[in-house]
């Protein structure tokens, strides 16, 4: 059964890596949340937890103990690429929110004000 994982973690791996090459023009506002790679991750998940369970229920106690450690690295991966795409999506929400709150429409800070940049070219006197 562990035969079967090789291959559908490498076209995982391989859907996962090639999906995002003709999206990159495609984009034009704020980026939502990504569910593709987590929900994959999470099936292939479950996927190998059913075959260790059916290993455990079988009477092979070792390879469903390496079936658990190789699911608990998969979560461990599904829970990085959630993270990951809610970073993405949450980070530039969240910073043209902070910048309509000042009412500049553009993101604050000493970049952002020409005002306080020509203050600091002047001389002080």
């Amino acid at each position: 059964m562990l035969l079967i994982e090789i291959p559908v973690a490498i076209l995982l791996v391989l859907t996962l890596a090639i999906r995002g090459w003709g999206s990159a023009d495609e984009q034009t506002g704020t980026p939502t949340m990504d569910w593709v790679p987590v929900l994959w991750l999470g099936g292939f998940t479950l996927g190998v937890l059913v075959i260790a369970v059916v290993f455990l229920y079988s009477a092979h106690p070792f390879a469903g103990a390496v079936q658990l450690l190789i699911a608990a690295i998969a979560l461990i991966f599904t829970m990085t690429a959630w993270h990951g795409q809610y970073e993405r999506a949450h980070r530039v929400h969240a910073r043209s929110t902070d910048a309509k709150a000042h009412g500049t429409g553009r993101i604050p800070g000493p970049a952002g004000n020409r005002h306080a940049a020509r203050a600091r070219s002047w001389p002080a006197g």
